[in-house]
């Protein structure tokens, strides 16, 4: 019997394993989409369509660069156990050096290449770890980052990835003055680099708040700009790198600190497991800045 395209998409639809092996089964079956099932089943590559509905919100980041080139991404499990687990560890590694050696711009595009170039799609092999694991496991974001020759680039880890953080330095080769900021990035968790790439519209809200928060208090109209002055200067503390306190000497700003230094930060990363997703609530920042103060 001819094997279809519509039919190794209904297959894979039903099952979530790979086009490949769907194809297979279907050949082995003669064209049965029943025995097909069945099929992979027995291989244990129809695991990955049963777990399809779980929330996969554990997991790990991970950071790997070569020469100019760095890459961020999250995969996600179900439990902190499997994040522990060697062959998921692997799989994470795996697809680090994929995402290396092919760039590609989004996880849309990721799933659709060949591993590494040549081997089976980047889908199907999550999929085949899902049916060894018996977890749903989900690469859920990436970032390519490409730095200039003159450039650094600074990597922090939080908890064998539980927060990971990529800087971008330039003026500097110093590998651990990246690392610091990437620390500091993570405990603090800025929003942005620098006060201009704060947006007018987001400035202008915000001032717009801290105005009538002292009209409020009942402050005379001729001193309200000024409170509001020194209040947006607070706001812009907490979400801009550059004006923060270091959390390595919090008598110096990042800024001036990066200075002294002869270099500046061209920009970060960072991500943190789950985030924006439903999961057990922990507050990782607490526990980078309880370790920096060790």
């Amino acid at each position: 019997m001819a094997i279809t395209a519509q039919m190794v998409k209904e297959l894979r639809e039903k099952t979530g394993a790979g086009m490949m092996d769907c194809k297979k089964a279907l050949t082995e079956t003669n064209g049965d989409m029943e025995k097909a099932i069945d099929y992979l089943r027995e291989k244990g590559i129809a695991k990955a369509a049963n777990k399809a509905d779980r929330i996969a919100a554990e997991g790990i980041t991970a950071i790997k660069h070569d020469g100019n080139t760095a890459v961020i991404l999250e995969v996600n499990s179900e439990t902190d156990f499997v994040a522990k687990n060697e062959g998921f560890q692997q799989l994470v590694s795996e697809l680090a050096g994929h995402i290396l050696s092919q760039k590609p711009a989004n996880v849309e595009e990721a799933l659709k290449q060949n591993l590494n170039g040549s081997g089976p799609s980047v889908e199907e092999h999550i999929n085949t770890a899902i049916a060894k694991i018996g977890e749903k496991l989900s690469l859920r974001r990436l970032q390519v980052v490409e730095k200039e020759d003159n450039d650094v680039f600074g990597v922090y880890l939080h908890m064998g990835g539980r927060i990971g953080v990529l800087t971008v330095l330039s003026g500097t080769s110093d590998e651990n003055l990246a690392k610091d900021i990437a620390m500091h990035v993570a405990a603090v968790n800025p929003r942005y680099v620098s006060r201009d790439q704060v947006s007018e519209e987001e400035t202008t809200r915000e001032r717009e708040v801290l105005t009538q928060q002292a009209l409020n208090e009942g402050k005379p109209a001729n001193i309200v700009e000024k409170m509001v002055e020194g209040r947006l200067g607070k706001f812009f503390e907490e979400i801009c790198l550059l004006d923060q306190a270091f959390v390595k000497d919090p008598d110096q700003k990042v800024g001036k600190y990066v200075q002294s230094k002869g270099a500046t930060v061209k920009g970060f990363v960072r991500y943190e497991v789950g985030e924006g997703m439903e999961k057990r609530q922990d507050n990782f920042a607490e526990e980078v800045m309880s370790q920096v103060n060790k």
